[in-house]
C-alpha cells in the first residue's frame, strides 16, 4: 500500500452515523482505516463474563458488517494502544489518526502518550468533540473558573446553547482502506458471553413529556434506558438533545446537562476520583464493616427498597436512578461505609458506568462533593419506599419475600443510624 491512509480510532463512539471524527476522516481525501482497541489496561480489571465487553463486542460486530457491505473493514486489537499504533505504522503509511476526545484521567494520559509518539513519527493526532455538547472549557464562570454547582452551570449551558450545535455530521465519502484482517472471537479476549443484555432505549415524545412526572417511580416505565447507549456512543448526543428539545418540558434535557456538568468537574478536579471534592470530608471516620457491606452488596439489609435496588443491579447491571440515590445514601450515611467502596462496586456492575457521573453522584450521596446541599441530607429508605413505590410493585419484583418471616431484620435502625451519622460528620468537620 503506497497511498497514505488515515486511521479512525473508535472509542466511546460505536456508530457510523453522526460521528464527528469518522466524518472528518472520510472527508480528509485519504483512505480510512477504522480500528478498535480492547485495552488490556482496562479489561484486566473486569470479570470474564462482563456484560459491557459483550455489548461492545456485539456492537463492533454490527459495525464490521456495515463496513464490509460498504467496501470497508474494521480492525480489532487486544493490546496496549501505543503498541497497536507502532505496529500499524510499520505496516501501513499512516498520515493521521482521527479520534473523538475522551476526558477521563486515564484516557488523557493514554492520548498524551500517543500524541507524543505520533508527533515524533510525523503522524498527525487529530481529536474532536463528539460525546458532549459543551466541553470542559466551554461553560465557565465570567472569571474563567469552572462551575462547581449544578444550577448556575445548567443556566449558563442553556443560555449558551444553539441548535446549530446539533447539526449532524455527514459525508458522501466511503473511501475505506483496502485491508484484510482476521476477526477475533470474544474468547480470544479471554471473555465469555454475558447473560445480561443491554436494553434498547426508547425516547418518544410521550416519554419525554411525562418524564418529570414518572421518572422517580421505579415500577413505572418512565425512563429511556438510554444511559448505556450514551456511555458507549451507540447513539449521538446531538440526536438525543434534538429529541429532548421536541418535548414541552425540559427535565430530560436537564438530566443530560448533569452528565456534562460531572464531566467538566472531573476534568478540572481529577483528584475527586480518590478524594472528596471538599477536603474536610476526608476526615470522616468510616466504619467500613465488612459484614454490613456484604449485606448491602447482596441486597440483604432488611430495608426492602435498598435490597430491591441492589438485587436489580446484580441481576441486570442497571438500577433506577431514584433507587440509586437511596442505596448510595444508605451505604454512606446509615452504614458509615466509605463512598469510594460503593463507587467501586457500582463501577464493577453498572452497564452505564461512566467515571465522572459515578464519582460525582457518589460524592453527592455522601455529602462530600460539589453540592450546595448540606451533609445532613439523609434519605429515609422506608419513607422513600412509601413515597415512590406505594403499591410495592418494584419491591415485590426484586424482593418477593419481603413480607415473609425469613426476610432479614433491618441491619441498622434508621433513627440511631441518622444520629450516628450526624455526630460522625460533625466531629470530622470540627477537626478541619
Amino acid at each position: 500500500m503506497n497511498q497514505s491512509i488515515v486511521v479512525h480510532w473508535f472509542r466511546r463512539d460505536l456508530r457510523l452515523s453522526d460521528n464527528t471524527a469518522l466524518t472528518a476522516a472520510l472527508n480528509s481525501e485519504s483512505a480510512v482505516l477504522p480500528i478498535f482497541i480492547f485495552d488490556p489496561n482496562i479489561l484486566e480489571e473486569l470479570p470474564k463474563d462482563d456484560a459491557r465487553v459483550s455489548f461492545i463486542y456485539r456492537q463492533l460486530s454490527l459495525i464490521k458488517e456495515q463496513l464490509l457491505a460498504d467496501g470497508g473493514e474494521l480492525l480489532c486489537f487486544h493490546k496496549d494502544p501505543l503498541e497497536v499504533f507502532k505496529e500499524l505504522s510499520s505496516r501501513y503509511p499512516i498520515r493521521a489518526i482521527f479520534t473523538n476526545r475522551d476526558y477521563e484521567p486515564y484516557a488523557l494520559q493514554r492520548d498524551s502518550a500517543i500524541q507524543t509518539w505520533a508527533a515524533q513519527n510525523q503522524i498527525e493526532f487529530k481529536t474532536f468533540k463528539d460525546q458532549v455538547i459543551f466541553e470542559h472549557d466551554q461553560i465557565l464562570k465570567t472569571d474563567g473558573k469552572p462551575y462547581t454547582v449544578y444550577t448556575p452551570y445548567m443556566k449558563k449551558w442553556q443560555a449558551s446553547f444553539s441548535t446549530e450545535l446539533l447539526d449532524l455530521r455527514t459525508t458522501t465519502s466511503s473511501n475505506w482502506a483496502s485491508v484484510t484482517h482476521q476477526w477475533m472471537a470474544l474468547k480470544d479476549l479471554g471473555f465469555t458471553p454475558s447473560p445480561i443484555e443491554v436494553p434498547d432505549y426508547h425516547l418518544d415524545k410521550t416519554l419525554l413529556d411525562h418524564y418529570s412526572d414518572k421518572r422517580d417511580f421505579p415500577a413505572q416505565n418512565g425512563t429511556s434506558q438510554l444511559s448505556t447507549h450514551l456511555r458507549f456512543g451507540t447513539v449521538s448526543i446531538r440526536q438525543i438533545v434534538k429529541a429532548a428539545l421536541e418535548s414541552s418540558k425540559d427535565q430530560f434535557l436537564k438530566e443530560l446537562i448533569w452528565r456534562e456538568f460531572f464531566m467538566q468537574v472531573l476534568w478540572h478536579f481529577p483528584y475527586t476520583i480518590t478524594k472528596s471534592f471538599k477536603s474536610q470530608y476526608d476526615n470522616i471516620p468510616w466504619r467500613n464493616a465488612p459484614k454490613d457491606f456484604d449485606s448491602w452488596k447482596t441486597g440483604n439489609t432488611g430495608y426492602p427498597l435498598v435490597d430491591a435496588g441492589m438485587r436489580e443491579l446484580n441481576a441486570t447491571g442497571l438500577m433506577h436512578n431514584r433507587v440509586r440515590m437511596v442505596v448510595a445514601s444508605f451505604l454512606c450515611k446509615h452504614l458509615l461505609i466509605d463512598w469510594r467502596l460503593g463507587e467501586a462496586y457500582f463501577a464493577s456492575k453498572l452497564l452505564d458506568y461512566e467515571q465522572a457521573s459515578n464519582v460525582g453522584n457518589w460524592q453527592w450521596a455522601a455529602g462530600c462533593g460539589c453540592d450546595a446541599a448540606p451533609y445532613f441530607r439523609i434519605f429515609n429508605p422506608s419513607t422513600q419506599w412509601i413515597k415512590f413505590d406505594k403499591a410495592s410493585e418494584y419491591v415485590s419484583k426484586w424482593v418477593p419475600e419481603f413480607q415473609e418471616l425469613d426476610y432479614p431484620r433491618p441491619i441498622v435502625d434508621h433513627k440511631e443510624a441518622r444520629i450516628r451519622c450526624l455526630e460522625s460528620y460533625k466531629r470530622a468537620l470540627a477537626q478541619f
